[in-house]
This record gives C-alpha cells, structure tokens and sequence, in this order.
C-alpha cells in the first residue's frame, strides 16, 4: 500500500522520525487549525512528482492557503484526484539530504541509498554522490550499516543521515515496510533533522499484523481503493484504464501484467488488472459476482476475457462458478470470451458451451475474438 504523505508521516512520528508541523484539510475552507506559518499547501495522492505536476504550493496567509487548497483540491495528476491536502510549516534555513530504505529480495535483506543533496531533481545526482550498502534485515545490522554509510558524508549532514538512519532502520522493521524514502531530509546547522517529504510503501500481506495501517482502511478508504478491496475480498482489482474496452478476469499476477502489456502492444485497451485467484473460490460464487459488478462499473467495457490457468482449481469447477456468477449479475451485459489452460478442459468445454461461451486454449484465439467484438480489424 502506496501511503499519502500525510499518513505516512503520521505512522513515522511513532518511531521518533519527525516531520514539519502539519494538518489535513479535506476542504480548503476549513483552516481553523493551522499550525504557525508561512505554509506548503500539498496535495495528497499516492503517487509522487507531485512538485511538478503543481500539487505543492506555498502560502504566505490563511487566505493563501484557501487559495491554494482550493486550487489543488479537485485536481488530476497521473490519474489520481486530489482529495485533501497536507499544510504544514515552511522550513528555512535548512539544507536538503536523501535517504531511502528498500527491500532488496536479491540480498536477502534492507538496501540503504544515501546522498548529501536531496529534493525534486535527485534523479539527476551523478552515480558517485550515492552511497549505498544491503544489510540483513534486523535492528542492529540495519542501523549499523546506515551508520556506516553516514560516515561518509562530512559535517551535519552526515550527523543527521546517521539519526534518521538508526530511526528508520527501526520503523522499516516494525511496520514491514517495503519501501521507506525521505526526500527531502531537511537539516538544521546543528544536525538535527526533519522529514520534508515522505514516500512510504507497505507490505499488503502483513495489514493482519498492522492494526494503525489496517486502520487506514477504513478511515481513507477512498485514497486505498485496491487494498480496502484486496482485503475484504481476497483479491487483487485495479482499473488500469478508466476508458478501458476490455475487462480481464484472470489469474496470477505476473501472468496478468503480461496479458496487459501484449494487449497495449496489440492496441487494445484493457480496463482492469486482476488477479482472481482461482484457489480461493472454494466453490462459491461471491468473489466472481464482486468483480463482475466492479467491472461493470467500466464506461467502456465492450466485452470480458477470461485468462485462466488452473492449477489447484479444476476448470470443470471454475466453468460452473463463473456460469452461476455470470447468471447472478445479469446488468454486466458484455459478451464474454474464454481461454482457460488446465486440467478439466473438456469438461469445461461442455459447460462454457451450454452457456454459449466457446473455449479457447490460444490465447491468439481469444483475442481474434475479442477483436470481433470490438469491431476491429484482425
């Protein structure tokens, strides 16, 4: 789960990373509780570049900040609408640094990227002003080895890399964070430190261990869309393109990205990424007629493929769900174009056709099909 930086910063002031006072306004009239200014009036989505798309902006008075926010609320910056914004106290005087925790699968443990020069350009740092360093994902080796690449900076920044290092070596463990990343990291003459910004993404499998992360569930819901849904219904859904033609039930989540990036190549226009998970039906019907009636929802959608490669589910078993699922949400009227791989295939051939769906094991097939559907050329 992609945090917004105002929850973010929230969850890092409990493991002692401090941030510029701030509130959240989710109207830009309501500044009845401002911290002292000058302000930056944020806008808050899960993505980042929000410095270059416009969302960051500074406010001089309460009438600048209403000005602001009201300019930022409402708007669309890679996708995303801006519900609420972030005001928080302006920082003077300070220099900017960078600091970054990540999970790094191919060590076998926390990558640790640190740079003197922080801020909005930080992809553009020569190779050589990085330092960075892997270390076993436990306190003490963690903090030792941001310890240790701080060491490398001279005066106050490094004094500070070292402070926010130990502290985040202990939130990126206890929140099992898969990414933690400061930029920028303000600091004062005197080494002290604070979170100018803060990117920090979550690991969905441990919300039953995170009750403050679950927690945003329900209090954000809006900004956590396919997590809330990932975790109430045992799946992943995310609309990759609102204007999207086709709506995709499939399964395996690498096998999905692929289904959508061979479609884009072929000009066509997904809607929905998906990973249905055909092990966790369990012979009910609820998790099919969820996704249809969220697939429903596409402006777009001219027509379902289905890409399933059965593994601990026999198709025979899946043809029935989806035929009972298909029967259970008749509003989605779309017509609805099978490749299945697995065992089961003729028994799943027999149910599909008595539905009036024929079964393709080619996925060439399949999408020759879709684009009759959809009035295109082959």
């Amino acid at each position: 789960m992609y945090l917004l930086e105002h929850d973010a910063k929230q969850l890092l002031a409990r493991h002692n990373i401090p941030a510029p006072q701030g509130c959240l306004l989710t109207q830009p009239t309501a500044v009845h509780a401002l911290p002292a200014g000058p302000w930056v009036v944020k806008g808050q989505i899960t993505a980042g570049g929000r410095g270059k798309a416009g969302l960051i902006k500074k406010a001089d008075s309460s009438a600048d900040v209403v000005a602001r926010a009201a300019d930022i609320i409402g708007k669309t910056a890679k996708g995303r609408t801006v519900n609420a914004v972030r005001v928080e106290q302006q920082v003077d005087g300070a220099s900017e640094a960078y600091i970054a925790m990540m999970l790094d699968p191919a060590a076998a443990g926390v990558r640790i990227i640190m740079a003197a020069q922080g801020g909005m350009d930080i992809e553009t740092l020569p190779r050589e002003a990085l330092k960075t360093a892997s270390a076993a994902p436990d306190v003490a080796a963690l903090t030792a080895a941001a310890e240790k690449l701080a060491a490398a900076f001279p005066g106050v920044a490094g004094k500070a890399l070292a402070g926010a290092g130990r502290a985040m070596a202990a939130a990126f463990l206890a929140e099992e964070a898969l990414l933690i990343e400061i930029n920028p990291l303000f600091v004062n003459a005197d080494g002290s430190w604070l979170a100018g910004d803060a990117k920090f993404v979550t690991d969905d499998s441990a919300l039953s261990r995170q009750p403050q992360q679950h927690a945003l569930l329900a209090d954000v819901c809006a900004a956590y869309v396919e997590t809330r849904l990932k975790d109430a219904h045992g799946c992943d859904y995310v609309v990759v393109d609102p204007e999207g033609e086709i709506a995709l039930l499939t399964t395996g989540a690498g096998l999905s990205m692929m289904l959508i990036d061979e479609m884009r190549g072929a000009e066509l226009k997904p809607y929905n990424f998906l990973d249905i998970r055909t092990g966790g039906l369990r012979g009910e019907t609820k998790r099919l007629v969820n996704v249809l009636k969220w697939m429903r929802e596409g402006r777009n959608v001219k027509v379902l493929l289905i890409n399933i490669f059965a593994g601990i589910t026999e198709l025979g078993e899946f043809s029935r769900l989806l035929v009972s699922a298909l029967k259970d949400v008749p509003e989605f009227k779309a017509p609805v174009v099978a490749r299945l791989v697995g065992n089961g295939m003729e028994t799943a051939r027999g149910v599909l056709a008595d539905a009036g769906i024929t079964l393709h094991s080619d996925l060439d097939a399949a999408l020759a099909e879709v684009r009759k559907h959809l009035g295109v050329k082959q």
